[in-house]
């Protein structure tokens, strides 16, 4: 039994050594007192850091996060699980429009560009689709077009000219009616 007892200890002594080792292997490129806080040579935006960073999950499917660099980047998201109207399929293949459970996403972000422009971007993404806002977005121009309107014109419509009525035809005279009477 004691025997047992120390084999275990001794194994879980030799594995908390090794992780606590510090590893020799380094990573191609890699030279973290010489290349600020990432430590890659090619990275412009070594001293870069982030200041701070939070993540909450819930179990009714919400979630919200954010973070913020020491380049004053920052981005924060939430999304909500709520009831939509869509289609479902049974396991035959058959389509039924009922409420179907769905993600709403809305979000913002700030940076600054290379040329020095502040940048904001919020956008919302539902049921409507993915709809972006900021200042930096493309807007299509506007124009206001008038609407054609038909000509009206004011005449008269030609009539056909008043004519005294008469009966003409076969068994009809000028003044008597020749068929048969009773």
């Amino acid at each position: 039994m004691f025997y047992k007892l120390s084999f275990k200890f001794v194994i879980a002594a030799v594995l908390a050594v090794a992780a606590a080792a510090p590893s020799s292997y380094v990573t191609p490129g890699y030279a973290p007192s010489s290349y600020g806080s990432s430590g890659y040579k090619d990275n412009k935006y070594g001293g870069i850091t982030i200041t701070s960073q939070s993540d909450e999950r819930n179990l009714d499917g919400s979630s919200k996060w954010s973070y913020a660099g020491s380049d004053y980047t920052t981005r924060e998201e939430s999304q909500v699980q709520k009831k939509l109207q869509g289609t479902s399929y049974d396991s035959y293949g058959k389509a039924t429009y009922e409420d179907v459970m769905g993600n709403t996403n809305r979000g913002s972000s700030y940076w600054v560009s290379p040329e020095g422009q502040k940048i904001t971007l919020t956008w919302t993404a539902d049921e409507n689709g993915f709809q972006p806002k900021g200042d930096h977005l493309p807007v299509a121009p506007v124009h206001e077009y008038e609407l054609p309107v038909a000509p009206v014109h004011e005449y008269e419509l030609p009539v056909a000219p008043a004519l005294p009525y008469s009966r003409t035809g076969p068994g009809y005279t000028s003044t008597t009616y020749s068929g048969s009477r009773y």
